[in-house]
């Protein structure tokens, strides 16, 4: 039987399907063009389909036992999950791993958690085992700033001064892998979190210490933020996370001890410092080119 993989090539997605082929399991990967399919690592089956078009899932789930799904956030992220999850448990798919978000229900208000919470729930009801990954605020979102952070010296994501127990992507694809062999975690929601709880001062600090030059935050401003936001990204994704990163702000988003306990148990190991993460993908951060 295999697994499939719903998201297969994206941030977190593309790390799964290589540690599942490692492990010799069969693997497709449902996306949404050829061209993505090209870019798949040998062994693993390519499936061309659109989640928000149920006709073209015909055939995706024959002889999946296991399913992970990350569905990206977008406008139809809801009736994409449900497409998914109604599909699976109509083929008979036996257990579903689906990436949430850490703490998921602390903050409702925010689009792209309710849709996690929604979809959730349908996992819950479809008679599937099942688990949830759950991850904090990924390390490598840090790549979508590494031209300001090497060309400005400043750290733009506004995460405020409370913390979040921010999460290398490696560890949640292992913990994702974790749970999609094993029944260890089955019926459980599962935080995959970071070591430590991150400012965006002390995001800032350890930038200079690892890069060897002086890094500030950009401040908590989400006006200024939000402005800056929109020359590339869509109004509703800016709104979203403008949003989320008041709620940073306010709340923070950091790990009990328990939850650092979990994330130990589902990885075998500690997880990963932002240190760490800084020192493996320096050349990222330094000597990228000006912008235009």
């Amino acid at each position: 039987m295999k697994t499939l993989v719903i998201g297969g090539t994206g941030t977190v997605g593309s790390h799964i399907v290589r540690l599942l082929l490692e492990k010799k399991v069969q693997v497709r990967v449902l996306t949404t063009s050829l061209e993505k399919a090209t870019e798949l690592p040998d062994g693993a089956e390519a499936f061309v389909g659109n989640l928000e078009d149920p006709a073209s899932l015909d055939g995706l789930f024959t002889g999946v036992s296991t399913v992970f799904m990350l569905n990206g956030t977008s406008q139809t992220e809801v009736t994409q999950g449900l497409n998914a999850v109604k599909a699976a448990r109509e083929a008979g798919v036996q257990k579903f791993v689906y990436q949430s978000i850490h703490n998921v229900c602390t903050s409702p208000e925010i689009p792209h958690f309710k849709a996690k919470i929604l979809i959730e729930e349908a996992v819950m009801k479809s008679g599937m085992r099942y688990v949830f990954i759950c991850p904090n605020n990924f390390y490598q979102n840090d790549f979508w700033f590494a031209e300001v952070i090497s060309n400005y010296r400043l750290y733009p994501q506004p995460i405020g001064g409370i913390g979040l127990s921010r999460v290398d992507v490696r560890d949640v694809a292992e913990a994702a892998v974790n749970a999609l062999t094993s029944d260890l975690f089955n019926g459980l929601s599962v935080p995959v979190v970071g070591p430590q709880s991150l400012t965006g001062k002390e995001t800032a600090r350890i930038y200079t210490q690892e890069l060897g030059v002086g890094v500030h935050y950009a401040g908590d401003d989400l006006e200024a933020w939000s402005e800056e936001a929109k020359k590339t990204l869509p109004d509703w994704v800016v709104e979203d996370w403008k949003l989320m990163y008041s709620f940073f702000q306010q709340n923070g988003l950091a790990a009990s001890a328990e939850d650092l306990k979990a994330t130990e148990l589902a990885l075998g190991r500690r997880p990963r410092s932002f240190e760490e993460f800084v020192r493996d993908y320096r050349a990222r951060f330094v000597q990228v080119p000006a912008l235009a």
